[in-house]
């Protein structure tokens, strides 16, 4: 039963975690928006108890864990789980590929909106390597998708 009211924000902390895990500098740029994808899961599974306030909030422990400017992430992550959320009756319909499609289309979004926050604060200059993660978000997408499905229906939550 304890597990079952935790699940949420125990896979929440896992995606937080493995968007901070150190990794080989040659790998770094692939490194997918594990946060995002999570948070999308549940914007599309659960709408009534993951929305954009939760995205807003866990946007900031993120901007805390990367050492961002407060708010950047944030602002970007709650842009794109409200687009989601608007959306998500509309995307269960879409087969995984499709969704796939769609959640990087919003991962590009996410991606963007934090690049423009960050050179509106600072004097970075955009390459096309700051995309890196919204292919390997598109490519990881199903599995993360079947992974939080089987365990949403084990803990039967709604």
């Amino acid at each position: 039963m304890k597990l079952r009211n935790n699940a949420i924000g125990l896979s929440i902390i896992v995606a937080l975690v493995l968007q901070i895990m150190p990794m080989p500098s040659i790998v770094e740029q692939y490194r997918p928006d594990w946060v995002f994808l999570v948070l999308g899961y549940w914007a599309l599974a659960l709408p009534e108890r993951v929305n954009v306030g939760v995205a807003c909030f866990v946007g900031l422990i993120l901007d805390i864990l990367l050492g961002t400017s407060i708010g950047v992430h944030s602002f970007a992550m709650s842009l794109s789980v409200f687009v989601l959320a608007a959306n998500y009756q509309r995307l269960r319909n879409y087969s995984v590929w499709q969704q796939a499609v769609v959640i990087g289309i919003l991962c590009a979004l996410y991606n963007l909106v934090v690049f423009w926050l960050i050179h509106l604060l600072t004097d970075i200059y955009f390459i096309l390597t700051y995309m890196w993660p919204v292919v390997t978000s598109m490519v990881i997408w199903p599995w993360i998708f079947w992974l939080l499905r089987r365990v949403r229906r084990q803990l039967h939550l709604s």
